[in-house]
């Protein structure tokens, strides 16, 4: 039992295991009853070789190809860069066969459970209520930030059910062409309509070509009551009247109440960011298992990272609903990677030393771990960068694998909460709840100030367990009896995507 523990092989197909502990040259482990003696020495989350592998073989880890191997590999070896090379092609071709599809048996029926959260007037929730100030330009960044500091003493927290008072800073709105325009635009104006917001002060210059008159057309059928406007250069003391409106849009968000809702009402958000060799195998599994509730009980959860979907596209195209979805998650990928051939850069320039100190090998071996996310659900849409959640089930996203731009545009596409997985341990957070879940237990331990669960109990409790205790956690941040590690520290950021010049 205790050899079992050193190593683990996580589908049946695999020719690889993963080290869950520290092993060294000459050390025999049992992997599924055979004993297999190390040729290496095997860092945590590194993979060990269960079989000899001959030069051009795939390399399987999660039932799928992570990669080749560059030469011969003898079983027991370690498995790893100095061995291992990329499959990854910039023209791959997708064929729909729908004898290949895999939809998962329906779950069993039950009780729906319920947060308390906040009914907006437009039928969406909220979990928090906060009142925003969204600048248009980056040129008020701080004169925003000033009324954030100032609002914050005097509402947040004292003045009804108002939870905090954040001015949502970036460098653009301005000096942009084209699509950079518009994805500001777009980002913007869906960060106002988001319903963790109970108010929001849009905030702009005056001469700025992202005007505050433009950013309005995105608000015609929005509860005018909750919005406010603010063009600083036709003010003569922008404070005072920012203090003014702001004054105005906490009367209106004060008085709002939170209530039962159906967890089915609830749009979660999965993201990854300094991955480890553990992470597909705890904290992304766990996120699964959450995305596969979430989803059965008529919820909703987005994944993104597109890149980092690279290798592992056809683990989703195997779950698509139809025809249709399976082609929008083709275009999705090829999309991408377009985008990466337009800037004359290769589509595998991934994954990061940290990952590879981790244990990741290729952007395979990443990709592969991070869909784990998406658990065994369906893939009912794909979105648009800065599209809004308008359907339920599991939904990709289109956007980057930067922890900072993925998280911004899941906010703007309607998230209420972030399952943040990492294994190396990262204080970010975005504008809504961020919720950091370790890969491995020596993290949680050693950053308890930026994470809030630890799934490396994945490798030593019962799963069900530590799923049934992350939903209920991930409840009481939604029903606002607990916070995130993110919203106790004030890390909350944005950052939208920029693909073009500046002027």
């Amino acid at each position: 039992m205790e050899a079992q523990k050193k190593i683990i092989k996580i589908n049946p197909d695999d020719s690889v295991a993963v080290a869950l502990e520290k092993l060294s040259k000459g050390d025999t482990v049992l992997v599924g009853g055979a004993e297999i003696t190390l040729r290496d020495d095997i860092p945590p989350g590194h993979k060990a070789a269960l079989r000899d592998i001959t030069e051009n073989e795939k390399i399987i880890k999660y039932g799928y190809a992570i990669g080749a191997a560059s030469k011969p590999i003898p079983m027991g070896s370690h498995v790893h860069t100095h061995n291992v090379k990329t499959l990854l092609n910039e023209n791959p071709v997708y064929h729909y066969d729908p004898s290949q599809v895999k939809h998962p048996a329906p779950e069993p029926g039950g009780p729906v459970p319920e947060i308390q959260a906040f009914k907006r007037s437009d039928g969406q929730i909220g979990i928090r209520n906060e009142l925003w100030i969204v600048p248009t330009v980056g040129c008020v960044n701080r004169s925003a930030e000033k009324l954030a500091r100032w609002a914050n003493e005097e509402f947040g927290g004292k003045k009804g059910s108002i939870d905090g008072v954040y001015a949502w800073t970036h460098p653009y709105g301005c000096s942009q062409m084209g699509d950079d325009h518009e994805t500001t635009r777009v980002i913007l104006a869906d960060l106002v309509r988001h319903p963790n917001a109970g108010a929001v002060l849009v905030m702009g210059l005056g001469c700025e070509n992202n005007s505050v008159d433009d950013l309005k057309k995105f608000f015609s059928d929005t509860d005018q009551h909750r919005i406010r406007y603010l063009v600083t250069q036709e003010s003569g003391d922008e404070i005072a009247e920012g203090k003014r409106l702001l004054t105005e849009l906490a009367e209106f968000a004060a008085p709002f109440k939170r209530e039962a809702v159906k967890v089915s009402e609830l749009i979660i958000g999965m993201k990854c960011g300094g991955s480890d060799g553990f992470s597909g195998i705890t904290a992304n599994a766990l996120v699964g298992r959450v995305c596969d509730t979430i989803t059965s009980l008529g919820g909703s959860a987005v994944l993104t990272e597109v890149p980092e979907m690279f290798g592992a596209e056809q683990m989703l195209m195997d779950r698509a609903e139809n025809e249709a979805v399976y082609r929008k998650i083709v275009d999705l990928i090829n999309g991408f990677k377009q985008y990466y051939i337009s800037h004359n850069q290769v589509v595998y320039e991934n994954p990061s030393p940290g990952n590879k100190d981790g244990g990741i090998t290729t952007l395979e071996d990443k990709s592969c771990g991070c869909v784990q996310k998406s658990g065994t659900a369906i893939v009912h849409d794909v979105y648009k960068y800065g599209g809004r959640v308008t359907s339920r089930g599991l939904l990709l996203l289109e956007g980057p694998g930067n922890d900072i731009v993925s998280c911004t545009v899941m906010t703007a596409a309607g998230v209420h909460l972030i399952l943040f997985t990492t294994g190396r341990g990262t204080p970010l957070g975005a504008p809504v709840p961020t919720l950091k879940i370790s890969s491995n237990t020596a993290l949680a331990e050693h950053k308890p100030n930026w994470i809030d669960f630890d799934a490396g109990r994945m490798l030593y409790e019962d799963p069900a367990i530590v799923l049934q205790d992350l939903l209920k956690l991930m409840y009481s941040i939604a029903s606002g009896t607990a916070r995130t590690r993110n919203e106790e520290n004030d890390y909350r950021e944005i950052a939208i995507l920029k693909d073009g010049v500046t002027l």
